[in-house]
């Protein structure tokens, strides 16, 4: 499902993009749920999150977040289903992986500026990458508005950028910063160093992470607790090993 280039680009860089997967339409539905969810749940909004202990920083004041998205309507299936997303995943993790969170994170505006970071303490284990995650634009990513940075290659140096930067919270000279049109997805290892950036704009800016780990890792959020039987009739067996309910 990826071509060569891609799979090349990704192992170099340790992110690559694949375009323009989601329409406008898809983008408008999905965006229109979670205003509702938003709404509906509000200072509650995110609070799977705060319920795992392997997430460290489950609340974050520059950014509103929704987790357990795969329950919570139609509209996310995609996100852990399409085929060119699965098949990002499966060239960093190897075939057996699953998900581990579906989550939203919307950078406020005037905020959203994270440390470079990698997602998994140890960065690697034996040069086998454990992490690795997709970001869904549901805005234009622009250079100003909190979009994404990342250090190409970094996910081959086996070390956080804690050890090698005495402020990781400043910018990198080699970071990228990800722009590119809303409905667009980007496959990246989550062993490379990446964080959000300020969002310097009026609006927030909205992403979605469907996020992969190693099949034998436990998850951030337990699908198994949260699965419901509707969320598994609608989904069928594939989708169900992917969230590891089947």
């Amino acid at each position: 499902m990826l071509t060569k280039e891609e799979l090349e680009t990704l192992d170099r860089q340790g992110y690559v993009s694949l375009g323009k997967l989601l329409t406008d339409e898809q983008v408008k539905a999905i965006n229109n749920r979670i205003e509702e969810l938003l709404d509906h749940e509000g200072e509650n909004a995110g609070s799977e999150l705060a319920e795992s202990k392997y997430i460290r920083h489950p609340k974050e004041e520059g950014a509103d977040r929704l987790a357990d998205l795969v329950n919570k309507g139609e509209v996310f299936d995609v996100f852990y289903t399409h085929p060119r997303v699965l098949a990002g995943i499966a060239a960093v993790l190897g075939p057996s992986f699953k998900l581990s969170s579906l989550n939203y994170r919307a950078a406020k505006p005037g905020q959203g500026q994270q440390k470079l970071h990698v997602d998994w303490g140890n960065t690697m284990v034996d040069g086998v990458y454990k992490v690795c995650n997709s970001i869904w634009l549901l805005d234009d990513f622009t250079e100003n508005n909190g979009a994404t940075r990342i250090v190409p290659g970094t996910h081959k140096l086996g070390i956080p950028p804690q050890e090698k930067m005495e402020d990781p919270s400043l910018p990198h000279p080699d970071e990228t910063i990800i722009t590119a049109p809303a409905g667009s997805v980007f496959i990246f290892n989550s062993h490379a160093w990446h964080g959000g950036t300020t969002n310097l704009t009026s609006k927030p800016r909205r992403s979605i992470h469907s996020y992969f780990c190693t099949s034998e890792q436990p998850q951030q959020v337990d699908q198994r607790k949260y699965i419901t039987d509707e969320t598994k009739k609608r989904i069928g067996p594939d989708a169900q090993r992917t969230l590891d309910v089947l």
